[in-house]
């Protein structure tokens, strides 16, 4: 299983969401320059959060997106498998599953105890509580550049 670029943009599209107030609204070209993303494919990302009722869209001037719940409320398992679909490690772990040794095959309950795990993390790990170690690429890259690339992001000693 790997986390597509569209997962990764979609999560770090509502972190940036998760920064403001609920209910600001925020055009997509202002979480593309802060998250350092191309707008285009977090335009057709965040369609797809809007589907799913993560995000609503606010239309005409000064339209954009919004969080539809709480950051508190919204879990990383939510997001990806919006994006994502539902996760499966593997073929025998598909909704439907693939696999003609799924019945007491020691790697399908070895995969299964895995993404178990996984999907744990994920859905005890909240938009919030990812925003708040978050650093937003794009601020980042345009800090150091101001700066002339004089910026450490580590501790000083480290």
């Amino acid at each position: 299983m790997q986390i597509t670029r569209a997962g990764e943009y979609g999560m770090l599209g509502l972190l940036a969401l998760a920064r403001r107030p609920m209910g600001e609204v925020v055009m997509l070209d202002v979480i593309s320059r802060e998250e350092d993303v191309p707008v285009g494919f977090l335009g057709k990302i965040f369609q797809n959060l809007a589907k799913t009722g993560l995000v609503r869209s606010a239309r005409g001037a000064g339209g954009g997106f919004y969080l539809n719940r709480p950051a508190t409320e919204i879990t990383v398992l939510e997001v990806i498998e919006s994006i994502e679909g539902p996760i499966a490690f593997q073929r025998c772990l598909e909704e439907e599953p693939d696999c003609e040794h799924v019945t007491g095959c020691a790697l399908c309950s070895l995969f299964a105890e895995a993404q178990d795990r996984v999907k744990q993390v994920f859905a005890n790990t909240t938009v919030a509580g990812l925003s708040g170690r978050h650093l937003p690429g794009g601020l980042v890259k345009r800090a150091r550049l101001q700066a002339g690339n004089r910026i450490s992001l580590m501790p000083a000693g480290i």
